[in-house]
């Protein structure tokens, strides 16, 4: 199995769209409220490319074997890196060696001293984010939606 990071303009619209329309995708984003469609597509896909601009990070699309998986990565949130990661379902179970990639380009080459995660409280099954270190930190609202912060410190 091949797992490549690109850019997300490198993906077909389509791809991102089903990926975004897919239910037990949505159930997981509250902020992801209205149908995504191509014109929304572009947008998400602009705004994700100007944070490579602005700031040096930003999410890559996942491709296995050729195939879109998802996307997600580093963000900047609040001034801090977020991890977000958004899989079709069917490649959920790459999400922890897509995580490792991630959170070692964080802590090596980016030498962030930490990473957060935002969960919806909907996101009761946080056994595993626990289980990599992370730890409860906050609730933060995002417009009307609010989350759970979580943060994963840097190993000594």
């Amino acid at each position: 199995m091949t797992i490549e990071f690109r850019q997300l303009s490198e993906v077909s619209t389509s791809a991102i769209v089903a990926l975004m329309n897919n239910p037990l995708v949505r159930r997981q984003m509250p902020l992801l409220t209205d149908y995504f469609d191509e014109a929304a597509c572009a947008a998400f896909v602009a705004a994700k490319t100007r944070l490579w601009d602005e700031h040096g990070y930003g999410p890559w699309a996942f491709v296995v074997d050729d195939v879109f998986a998802g996307w997600g990565g580093l963000q900047p949130e609040a001034g801090e890196a977020d991890l977000a990661l958004v899989l079709h379902p069917g490649y959920w179970g790459l999400g922890k060696k897509l995580y490792q990639k991630i959170i070692g380009r964080a802590f090596t080459e980016m030498g962030l001293e930490s990473v957060t995660v935002l969960f919806p409280p909907s996101r009761t099954r946080v056994k595993g984010l626990l289980r990599l270190g992370f730890t409860e930190e906050s609730e933060v609202y995002i417009g009307q939606h609010r989350f759970i912060k979580y943060r994963l410190r840097r190993p000594a």
